[in-house]
């Protein structure tokens, strides 16, 4: 690989990373994919519609298939960051290797959670010798910003890799009989964020007044998110009549820990969307991708899971 400013000297290049930042974008350039036309509000919700199959489908149907489509997804989420930062930053992050690093890393912990192959912690070896290669492989390859691209492939893992890699520790609970596959736990998260985005769209649209983080995302409003985790709380006490995954006999306690698991996606899920939207201000693009019609990329998509997921590990590891 090249750099195009190879033959400048190295004081005279120009940074991206010092090139300001993007986040004041003017408001109409915000987030308007939630509107437009019929036909675009209807492609978004066609694809919407197939993602929520493609996910309910796959947990009812069986552990391997929800994780395969897992692992896929996070390899593209994990391509669309590292194509996004090359191109926003101008840096060479190698989106090959680290995609494929992204998508071992969901499998190893997979293995390690369920234990099919009997690998153990052995499974983590390819993983860590991955890690080692991108270092590595830096010290070979033409252009100066090496530290960015170590950075930002490190980068790519930790934010986007590993969050959603943490999944398989919402599915599967160690009881006396063995390891038991609980594809509700990890299905009321989605559920939960799908329950909440609409409930803030629609609530926000009507009554949004007060802004939630203007410089980041200016359509978000205080009335809209509280409105979409009030009625994601709701969805949880529904849940709650029949779900008995955590393990608990007490109906109270039973309702009290499944409103606190929707609270907890909730409020992280937020932090999640707004973490993306500002990843997307620096870089100056409006979507991670475009291979969801109206939707975007997948990192678009998943921005909520992001920081959702590992915060409902967290929380199921303190109830239980």
């Amino acid at each position: 690989m090249t750099d195009p400013n190879e033959n400048i000297p190295i004081n005279e290049k120009p940074n991206p990373l010092d090139g300001g930042l993007l986040d004041n974008i003017p408001e109409e350039e915000n987030d308007n994919k939630a509107e437009g036309p019929f036909s675009t509000i209807l492609v978004r919700a066609i694809t919407g519609a197939v993602y929520v199959l493609l996910v309910v489908g796959t947990a009812l149907f069986s552990p391997t298939a929800f994780n395969l489509l897992f692992m896929l997804i996070t390899g593209l989420a994990t391509w669309e960051f590292c194509t996004i930062v090359n191109v926003g930053l101008k840096i060479q992050v190698n989106r090959l290797i680290t995609s494929v690093c992204a998508v071992y890393l969901y499998y190893a912990i997979f293995e390690f959670v369920t234990g099919i192959a009997g690998l153990g912690p052995k499974v983590f070896i390819p993983f860590v010798l991955t890690l080692m290669y991108l270092l590595v492989s830096e010290l070979y390859m033409k252009g100066y910003r090496k530290i960015e691209n170590w950075a930002f492939s490190f980068m790519a893992i930790l934010y986007v890799a590993l969050p959603i890699s943490l999944l398989p520790f919402l599915q599967f609970v160690a009881t006396s009989e063995g390891l038991v596959y609980t594809w509700m736990i990890s299905l009321s998260l989605f559920v939960f964020l799908w329950t909440y985005d609409t409930g803030a769209y629609l609530i926000g649209s009507k009554f949004g007044k007060h802004r939630l983080f203007p410089s980041v995302s200016p359509k978000k409003s205080w009335e809209g998110t509280i409105g979409g985790g009030v009625l994601a709380i709701a969805i949880s006490q529904v849940i709650a009549i029949w779900s008995k995954d955590f393990c608990v006999d007490n109906e109270i306690v039973n309702r009290l820990l499944w409103a606190g698991f929707a609270l907890v996606v909730v409020v992280f899920g937020t932090w999640g969307d707004l973490v993306e939207s500002r990843l997307k201000r620096k870089l100056g693009v409006k979507d991670s991708g475009q291979i969801l019609p109206g939707h975007g990329g997948w990192l678009d998509r998943f921005d909520s899971a992001i920081l959702a997921i590992p915060a409902a590990v967290i929380y199921l590891t303190i109830i239980q």
